[in-house]
């Protein structure tokens, strides 16, 4: 699966989700969201003092920060009204998650962004090749294809055989007196080439849309006391 998830998309799944509290007790709370007859895109949010389980077919995600969890995720819309969610800062407060989704990360290689990683350094290697004079066009053209055929190609065996491929490269180590050392992707692991998972990213929407139900189911009970 992907590891893009929109907003769209996410409520395209819930959209005939309801909400059935469970339990509700203080900060002591499960409250589940699942369309009726089927189990497809359910899940449960439970607080305790200071943690929150999210759990579903997404996977499950505990959470730890503030005494009352659904205060910590609780954001007002965006400016344009979309849901308001922060992967960064949340799920730096992951302490649990689901070891069967993801190989328990919430970040995964992401191909795209490796091309572009590679793309950008051996575009940088042409113009200074050409700059400099250390390359001829054929010599630049055999380096673009070394990239191709030692690099890239190794997409088709998985994002760590591609890695590990980037980080063994050397292209024309010893023969060429204006560049010595060949050409290497030099701090190639400096460069971020994941992205956060289809699931973590389901599951911060959820988060934020679960919460904002539950807020607006409360809203009337609380309107309703006595002055």
């Amino acid at each position: 699966m992907s590891a893009a998830c929109t907003e769209e998309q996410f409520l395209g799944d819930v959209a005939k989700h309801e909400m059935i509290v469970i339990r509700d007790d203080g900060v002591g709370r499960h409250v589940r969201f699942k369309e009726p007859g089927t189990s497809n895109q359910y899940f449960d949010l439970i607080t305790w003092p200071g943690h929150l389980c999210y759990t579903g077919d997404m996977g499950t995600y505990v959470f730890e920060r503030t005494a009352d969890m659904f205060e910590f995720f609780r954001k007002p819309r965006r400016a344009d009204g979309s849901l308001s969610i922060n992967l960064g800062y949340w799920t730096e407060k992951l302490i649990a998650v689901d070891g069967n989704r993801g190989g328990g990360k919430v970040k995964q290689f992401d191909e795209a962004k490796f091309k572009r990683v590679i793309n950008d350094y051996r575009i940088g290697w042409m113009r200074s090749a050409k700059e400099s004079g250390a390359l001829d066009k054929a010599g630049r053209r055999e380096l673009w294809e070394a990239v191709d055929d030692e690099v890239l190609r190794m997409l088709e065996d998985g994002g760590d055989r591609a890695q590990y491929a980037a980080y063994d490269f050397c292209h024309d180590p010893r023969s060429n007196p204006k560049r010595p050392y060949g050409w290497t992707f030099t701090d190639l692991f400096e460069n971020d080439m994941t992205e956060y998972t289809h699931s973590i990213v389901w599951c911060c929407y959820a988060l934020a849309w679960g919460i904002e139900k539950y807020d607006a189911a409360k809203q009337p009970a609380a309107e309703a006391v006595p002055a």
